[in-house]
């Protein structure tokens, strides 16, 4: 006897659907901990295939434009010379065999941000924008690599591949996200999770006005060894010394660690 049921009910369940071309599936709350591992392995293939080997990691304002008003326009041009600087002097546009060191990455969005990604630009080295889906889309700068943008909907995610490459940390002004990522990195320095690389925070007379770090060594919060986790500095070549003076941009041909 021939069968001739129809199959279409089997055909047509979502059960029938190849996994990975399963988008209900993959977004599931089962599978959060496969998308964890999508947003690793996206960025990570794409850093590796164009060789970027270690990073100079720069945050700051989204807030902050270019032509602002006062200090706020000498920080975004500042920012846009670290994003030069580092680029023409740490070897992120001379590949050592076939690797890129002290390549520029930031969050990927405007202010601060744009200006260190278009520094990079500005000698036609690479930089990186690593970029969070906010409830108010944020949008990529228009001067990172545009393989080398990428979008995260992790915060978690999007940190780790921050700090992983990261030979050097550069704070600019900036409100809560960036002190966040600031002191998302200065525990994993005090805690010993993460190698010993220098965080320089630019402009001293806004941090110390905005931070009382004097205030928590009072209180026992921190100690006072705490502060030599960073340094001040108050110009992009001021920057790029603090950097030189830790050892950075020297060894450009040794192995970046893995970091945290």
């Amino acid at each position: 006897m021939t069968e001739n049921k129809p199959n279409t009910p089997q055909m047509e369940s979502p059960s029938y659907r190849l996994p990975a071309l399963d988008q209900d599936f993959l977004l599931s709350d089962s599978m959060r901990g496969v998308r964890f591992l999508l947003e690793y392995a996206k960025a990570e293939l794409a850093l590796r295939q164009w060789g970027v080997r270690s990073t100079i990691v720069v945050f700051g304002s989204a807030r902050v434009g270019e032509g602002g008003n006062g200090h706020h326009a000498n920080w975004y041009d500042q920012a846009r010379a670290v994003g030069r600087i580092v680029s023409e002097r740490g070897g992120a546009l001379v590949s050592n065999g076939t690797f890129r060191d002290n390549v520029i990455a930031t969050g990927g969005g405007p202010g601060i941000m744009a200006a260190a990604n278009r520094g990079a630009a500005d000698v036609g080295a690479p930089s990186v924008g690593f970029n969070i889906t906010l409830p108010h889309e944020q949008e990529p700068n228009a001067y990172s690599t545009p393989e080398l943008t990428f979008r995260f909907h992790y915060f978690a995610m999007r940190k780790m591949h921050l700090a992983m490459r990261a030979n050097a940390l550069i704070v600019f002004p900036g409100g809560f996200g960036t002190f966040d990522e600031m002191f998302e990195l200065l525990t994993l320095r005090q805690t010993g999770k993460s190698p010993p690389i220098p965080i320089v925070l630019f402009d001293s007379a806004y941090w110390k006005r905005v931070i009382n770090f004097e205030a928590l060594i009072e209180e026992g919060m921190i100690g006072r060894k705490d502060l030599d986790l960073f340094v001040y500095a108050e110009t992009a070549e001021e920057v790029w010394q603090k950097l030189t003076d830790a050892g950075v941009g020297l060894h450009a041909g040794e192995q970046a660690s893995d970091g945290p």
